[in-house]
């Protein structure tokens, strides 16, 4: 007859499952007092129960014994937990006796009134408090429990106590009463997550999100039920444990008490999963708020006067003293904040895909200025991932990237990405437009941002533009005119020997090798014809790096010019700096109806832009430049007898340059490609030929060569 109310009880126990009548039952007898009681401890101690009692019964079950003596290590974190339990013994002896007793009566079929009964127990406790209390108090029973199960077989007091309650002679049941066992322990697993995470609901804190705010608040109304099955549960575990006493060796087990466990620790489980899910909400909740708050006081930060740039640096890269967040470039060795404290600071941002020639050149640069006392300035790379590198995503693939990018440079860099968090990263994005091209930001000693992208200045003028403030460019492009100088700077040895022994030079792109031949031979007879020697130097084409070094291996092949095939990062270097005199220029306001400079940078961009090569020609330094697209210049120079004479009286450059604007034509269809950046391009682009506005039109380009 036993049996039969055990069995009977699993068919009753769903008949009232989440109706909203007994919910309101369960409310009914929540009148919590407003103590606060910190039951993590407790919980601690009852996963300690349920951890070893597990085992012992599994190793009974396999006839084996369990060893004591790894157990005394935890000894003295118990006694810790002696002034909290003092409190709340009583409380807990109350409901293990409650349990016991309706579990093994004849009222124990009754799984709703007992669980009834132990909330109207814990009526003046919060929810929390509620599951972990009654959850202690079966861990004691069930604790017991498994001390007599697990001695039974070799401690004469276990033997008798057993004898005394009839149970069963464990062992000898071991294969029909392990799906019970199995069952047991899937229900308890459970049981206790769907506590760990009432408990951090509990534990969330206030300042970021309030239970009156979605989604706590939405999570909240699911506690009662989730506490309710959770004393359901307990309620049939300790029936099930129960259910064993006094059965002694006629104990037969029946297939629904696997069934009725099983199904409860099925019910519990998907109540942790939306659980789970409320928490991540709120989680996702509170970071947004985190960041929103530390986004804000970023802002304001770089608003306010600082006397050195610790906090401005802390606050980009990492706030905390317990690590050293920086790798120094040259010794390899962590460093802190500390060694950029009241320097000059650049930080290059960039993601993972950053050129290795913006390394090279960089690194030559930096090189340079530490042997300039007055130039002196530290760099920092701060590497902009997509994926957060704490998650999965961030894989051996991406951290042997950042190491091999990290390796090539000498100046300090970001430890690891993880340090950089989210709010930084969107405050670079909005604050500094950085959008997964290189940028630059100049810091000064006091962490004032002086540029948001000094890359531009450092690829026109290398060190001459410390301290990168905008007062600096201003004063550097007065010094400038148009002329070879500014165009090829003196990276190039052989040009500048040019430049400086007064000689004609001719510099053109492209990478249509048949018009390079044409060309380079009609240009060599035409200033044979005029009586000079003329120099010719292949510039390349932007972003078309294996056309270009296949075109200039063939030049160097057949003799047509000077080119940079051994230093293919000169023909990069060439293009950036134009781009960078463009973009300086429209920083500062500049049109190519009002500057030279600009004018002239745009008409060679445009060149480039098209299909055809280009040509320019000038006499050492001097500023008088002519510059034609291919056709044009390749018609210009076959036919050098029109303008030979005027070579002869006023100069091959001027002749040349006269010539030019006597064929031109206002026919014409220029096209000007700027790579994309988030700020910088204005709207309106007038064309460098006629002055007319171009049309704007966007291009997606994805080139692999």
């Amino acid at each position: 007859m036993h049996r039969q109310r055990h069995g009977d009880r699993g068919g009753r126990m769903f008949s009232a499952s989440d109706d909203t009548a007994m919910m309101k039952q369960i409310q009914a007898t929540h009148t919590p007092d407003g103590r606060v009681v910190d039951v993590g401890p407790i919980l601690s101690i009852i996963e300690g129960i349920f951890r070893r009692a597990a085992p012992s019964i599994d190793s009974v079950l396999n006839g084996k014994h369990e060893h004591t003596d790894a157990l005394l290590d935890e000894k003295a974190n118990l006694a810790a937990y002696d002034g909290i339990l003092e409190a709340l013994a009583y409380t807990i002896h109350r409901i293990s006796c409650e349990i016991s007793c309706k579990c093994t009566s004849g009222g124990g079929g009754d799984a709703h009134g007992t669980t009834m009964a132990i909330f109207n127990m814990l009526s003046t406790y919060s929810w929390d408090v509620k599951v972990v209390l009654a959850l202690a108090a079966f861990a004691v029973n069930y604790g017991e429990f498994s001390l007599i199960a697990n001695l039974y077989a070799t401690n004469m007091l276990a033997k008798s106590v057993a004898l005394l309650k009839q149970l069963p002679d464990i062992l000898e049941h071991s294969s029909s009463l392990k799906p019970q066992f199995d069952a047991l322990n899937n229900l308890i697993a459970a049981m206790l997550n769907v506590t760990k995470c009432i408990l951090m609901f509990r534990e969330l804190p206030p300042q970021y999100i309030s239970p009156e705010m979605p989604p706590l608040s939405t999570a909240m109304t699911h506690i009662p039920t989730a506490a309710y099955w959770t004393l359901r549960s307990i309620v049939a575990c300790a029936s099930q444990i129960a259910s064993l006493i006094g059965l002694g060796q006629e104990y037969t087990p029946s297939a629904t008490e696997a069934w009725e466990l099983s199904s409860l620790a099925y019910k519990v489980s998907n109540i942790y999963d939306h659980l789970k899910t409320q928490l991540a909400l709120c989680h996702q909740h509170m970071d947004e708020k985190r960041y929103s708050e530390a986004y804000q006081n970023l802002v304001r930060l770089f608003e306010t006067f600082q006397i050195d740039n610790m906090r401005i640096l802390k606050a980009l890269i990492y706030s905390k003293d317990d690590i050293h967040p920086l790798l120094d470039g040259s010794s390899k060795a962590r460093v802190s904040l500390e060694a950029l404290r009241k320097r000059t600071v650049l930080l290059l941002i960039s993601n993972l895909d950053i050129a290795h020639e913006d390394i090279n050149v960089l690194r030559n640069m930096y090189t340079e200025s530490r042997t300039m006392h007055d130039n002196h300035y530290e760099i920092v790379w701060i590497p902009i991932v997509d994926s957060d590198p704490r998650s999965p995503e961030w894989d051996e693939a991406h951290l042997h990237r950042f190491t091999e990018l990290q390796a090539m440079m000498p100046w300090h860099s970001v430890h690891h990405p993880s340090l950089i968090e989210p709010y930084v990263t969107k405050y670079i994005r909005e604050a500094w437009h950085f959008s997964n091209r290189t940028i630059l930001v100049a810091l000064d000693p006091q962490g004032k941002v002086v540029s948001t992208n000094a890359l531009h200045m450092m690829w026109i003028w290398g060190n001459l533009a410390f301290p990168f403030t905008k007062e600096r460019e201003d004063e550097l492009w007065k010094g400038e005119v148009w002329r070879l100088e500014l165009i090829v700077d003196a990276f190039d040895p052989t040009i500048k020997e040019w430049m400086d022994s007064r000689k004609y030079i001719c510099l053109y792109g492209g990478d249509d090798i048949e018009w390079i031949r044409k060309f380079t031979t009609a240009a060599r007879d035409a200033a044979k014809a005029c009586g000079v020697t003329l120099e010719m130097a292949y510039v390349g084409k932007n972003n078309a790096k294996e056309r270009v070094r296949k075109t200039a291996l063939t030049i160097a092949q057949e003799k047509l010019s000077h080119s940079w095939v051994d230093q293919p990062t000169l023909f990069w270097y060439f293009w950036t700096r134009l781009e960078s005199m463009l973009y300086s220029k429209l920083h500062h306001g500049k049109s190519i109806e009002n500057d030279q400079i600009m004018h002239e940078v745009m008409t060679i961009l445009s060149y480039d832009s098209s299909d055809n090569g280009w040509a320019l020609f000038c006499q050492g330094q001097m500023p008088e430049i002519a510059r034609a697209k291919g056709d044009s210049a390749l018609e210009s120079v076959r036919g050098h007898e029109k303008w030979k004479e005027n070579a002869e009286r006023d100069g091959l450059v001027p002749a040349l340059k006269e010539h030019l604007q006597s064929i031109h034509t206002p026919l014409h269809c220029s096209r000007l490609i700027l790579p994309g950046i988030a700020a910088g391009i204005p709207e309106r682009v007038v064309c460098a030929e006629c002055g007319r506005p171009m049309e704007k039109f966007i291009m997606y380009r994805c080139c692999i060569e």
